[in-house]
């Protein structure tokens, strides 16, 4: 029974550290992305918003975006692609890597 408890609340400790942690993440990169890409691309990836639309702003949740490999979404935001600005001197490298997983997530809401 001791062993139980034991693991019960170890497994609480665990969760009350980890969970918050991989929330504010997640929330980050979704802050990160409003910010930054809804203007273009729309709070669901589409590009369906008027700037969007006007600057043929890409789905990023279409197979063409979702192809692409993590480095190369990497690449795109941070240097820029056609007409979309380059965004890796107001992004930090790390939190690039966060808005990519938060752009693949996009296509699973589709």
């Amino acid at each position: 029974m001791r062993d139980l408890a034991v693991r019960l609340i170890a497994t609480s400790i665990l969760c009350s550290l980890i969970l918050p942690a991989a929330l504010q993440a997640q929330s980050d990169a979704a802050k990160t992305f409003k910010a930054n890409c809804v203007l273009c691309h729309s709070a669901d990836g589409s590009g369906d918003s008027a700037t969007g639309k006007a600057m043929h702003a890409k789905d990023l949740r279409s197979d063409e975006v979702q192809k692409q490999s993590d480095a190369a979404l990497a690449e795109a935001i941070t240097k820029g692609k056609g007409k979309m600005p380059a965004f890796g001197a107001k992004i930090h490298p790390e939190d690039v890597n966060k808005l990519v997983a938060y752009i693949r997530d996009l296509a699973n809401k589709k």
